[in-house]
């Protein structure tokens, strides 16, 4: 009887352990690879990572919380065409609220003859209507024309902005 007071007790003392690691509130920490961080960019102090060329330390640098698993799979996909596809396969991890928030720090190189309308709105200030406006307009014979066009729609700095998203014709 002794052996099995004892055992009992050893079994209630280990639970009582646990119950009190499961209640305990967990303490702040410093890391921030939390992928549902809350933080949020501001536009305009955010500099993009072009998804098709930034290496994996870039993504790291330039997306709060962002992990090692999530690197690789924006990596894994490349090159992006479009920013849906990137939606789309980066979605498979996440929710669509993160991904949201990982696209206000990456961008797919815009083809000024070839994205589409989701793809071209990424240029700040640009709306649905106004990109369907410039892809009425194509063909663009260069980059200088496409920018030329996109002028009318969007102020200077956000043209200076879009001139680092063009990716090819």
């Amino acid at each position: 009887m002794n052996r099995r007071s004892t055992l009992l007790s050893l079994i209630l003392l280990c639970l009582i352990v646990l119950s009190a690691c499961a209640s305990a509130a967990p303490t702040p920490t410093s890391s921030t690879n939390n992928a549902s961080s809350s933080q949020s960019a501001d536009p305009a102090n955010v500099t993009r990572v072009n998804l098709n060329t930034a290496s994996g330390d870039d993504f790291i640098a330039a997306i709060p919380g962002l992990g090692n698993r999530m690197v690789r799979e924006f990596m894994e996909y490349r090159p992006y065409i479009s920013i849906q596809q990137f939606r789309k396969e980066i979605g498979k991890y996440v929710d669509d609220t993160q991904v949201a928030e990982y696209e206000k720090y990456v961008y797919v190189p815009i083809a000024i003859n070839d994205s589409d309308t989701e793809t071209l709105q990424q240029i700040p200030g640009l709306t649905a209507d106004e990109a369907v406006s410039l892809m009425s307009a194509r063909p663009f014979a260069s980059a200088d024309a496409f920018l030329t066009k996109l002028s009318e729609y969007i102020s200077a700095d956000e043209l200076e902005i879009a001139k680092t998203y063009l990716g090819g014709n």
